[in-house]
């Protein structure tokens, strides 16, 4: 008997734990391979002989209300053609996705994404096997209205 996968729209909302940030607003791109997230002020740092990177996330658009501190590993740097044809040397960094209550590991480039419409881009790589996408869509996942938390991440309001 063949189970059918879960939907997606072409946009949804993602959690990613391991980083304390979510809901994120994710645009679901089939025609792009490497998922990226929105990230500023990058900073190297080494844990136990090993590359991490310490940054930060506005999860809302246009809006920095919130900030997120994260820290991850480093696991690659690549260099990654954006929608406008620019090339761009981005790290790479692995953490857990949380969409719709299924939850895996993915790959995220980290890169400035202000001008662009959403914080998260979720490539083809991150949903292969896990959802079939309806391009007519949107928001077919649920959303909770709290940033979770986790030891990695530690999510705080601006001025209070």
């Amino acid at each position: 008997m063949k189970v059918e996968k879960p939907h997606l729209g072409w946009r949804e909302w993602v959690y990613l734990p391991e980083l304390g940030i979510g809901p994120v607003k994710a645009k679901v791109d089939t025609g792009a391979r490497t998922s990226s997230l929105h990230a500023e002020d990058l900073r190297p740092v080494r844990r136990g002989g090993k590359p991490w990177l310490r940054f930060r996330v506005h999860p809302r658009q246009r809006s920095k209300a919130i900030v997120v501190d994260a820290l991850a590993p480093v696991v690659d740097e690549r260099t990654v053609r954006s929608s406008s044809g620019a090339t761009e040397l981005r790290p790479v960094i692995l953490t857990t996705v949380d969409i719709g209550r299924e939850l895996w590991e993915i790959e995220l480039t980290l890169t400035n994404r202000d001008i662009m419409g959403f914080r998260m881009l979720l490539g083809r790589q991150a949903i292969r096997s896990h959802f079939v996408v309806d391009p007519g869509r949107s928001f077919l996942t649920r959303k909770v209205k709290m940033i979770r938390r986790s030891a990695a991440g530690d999510a705080r309001r601006k001025g209070r």
